[in-house]
């Protein structure tokens, strides 16, 4: 099973610069990624236009689960924590006897 992840070097921004085609030619040939640090600082990195848009899909998604967050959060906005845990304990306990159901259902089968 070969390794799908692409190395990864750390380099000072002084010594990016001189080398900088050489990096991108790598990069894009998804060879490596390069972390520039500037004072021992990682400041940015360089990856492939590939990594670039795998990561704007994950950023994408991320925000997406918080706005599901959010719209929940605001369902309950007017309740207090006490009533929330209340309602979130018996939605649990419909959900656990509901699979209880089913197991017993399909057990009889």
């Amino acid at each position: 099973m070969s390794s799908s992840i692409t190395p990864t070097e750390t380099l000072k921004f002084t010594d990016v610069r001189p080398n900088l085609s050489r990096l991108l030619n790598r990069v894009f040939r998804r060879e490596q990624r390069v972390v520039i640090t500037k004072s021992g600082i990682p400041v940015a990195a360089l990856v492939s236009i590939d990594d670039l848009e795998r990561l704007n899909k994950l950023d994408a998604e991320w925000e997406r689960g918080f706005e599901i967050l959010d719209q929940i959060g605001a369902a309950f906005a007017d309740q207090t924590p006490e009533e929330v845990e209340r309602e979130v304990g018996k939605a649990v306990e419909e959900a656990r006897a509901r699979m209880r159901a089913e197991r017993r259902a399909t057990a009889g089968q």
